[in-house]
């Protein structure tokens, strides 16, 4: 039973699925630390990929850039694929100067001026929506056992990469207090609560706001490894 977007026949998914923005990534991620994996959808080259992380199945697929993109693929998991868990695994521009290129941020809330939510189910009026805090409990033992170090807190979800002023930026840091951004956290978090499931976001810093740090493509598709060990470990 395939939907729209995903090729995968029901039951080919695990209950827990990785999602990093860029189809690579999720290649890599199976081919560099699953047991067995295979392939179950390609649609759109959009990649994802089932197997087991020591003996533990789990799932890894794309979910492309922006809400909604994210927002289609993440519902049609959660509502016709049976997945519970979806870790987001993705990059960030860092706001705060705490951050530096590679560090890895764990989302305590996802702040967006998007209408994303809103128009979804027409009931959502909240710009600022949580991660599951069983997954971030999960998450957070997961890298203090790996000694891997793990920033906490607000990320900013924005619509736009390309923004002509810098305004906004005053009122992102100091009033709604986020540290870094991204582009699909809200509408995921938004999902998970809607249909009652789980979703949290791992992200590592790949340039600042701050510093004049930036890593390139193929460092964002294979170098963020803290953060994929970081969710496999938290497996059940």
């Amino acid at each position: 039973m395939a939907t729209p977007h995903i090729g995968a026949e029901k039951g080919q998914f695990a209950k827990t699925v990785l999602m990093p923005g860029d189809p690579l990534r999720a290649k890599f991620i199976a081919e560099t630390f699953l047991e067995n994996p295979v392939l179950v959808t390609s649609v759109r080259n959009i990649l994802g990929f089932t197997g087991t992380y020591n003996g533990k199945p789990v799932s890894v697929m794309a979910s492309g850039m922006g809400m909604p993109s994210i927002g289609i693929y993440s519902y049609e998991l959660y509502s016709q694929y049976d997945v519970e868990n979806i870790i987001r695994i993705g990059s960030a521009g860092a706001y705060s100067p705490d951050l530096r290129i590679y560090d890895v941020v764990l989302a305590t809330g996802a702040y967006s001026e998007s209408s994303y939510a809103k128009t979804q189910n027409g009931l959502e009026e909240s710009h600022l929506l949580l991660p599951s805090p069983k997954l971030n409990e999960k998450l957070l033992d997961s890298a203090h056992r790996l000694e891997i170090p793990l920033h906490e807190g607000i990320i900013h979800s924005s619509d736009v990469f390309y923004r002509e002023t810098k305004e906004y930026l005053k009122e992102i840091t100091d009033v709604h207090k986020c540290i870094a951004v991204e582009m699909e956290s809200f509408a995921l978090f938004h999902n998970a609560n809607v249909l009652g499931k789980n979703a949290a976001c791992l992200l590592t810093i790949s340039d600042s706001f701050v510093y004049p740090e930036i890593t390139t493509a193929e460092e964002r598709e294979k170098s963020f490894t803290g953060m994929m060990k970081i969710a496999l470990e938290s497996l059940d």
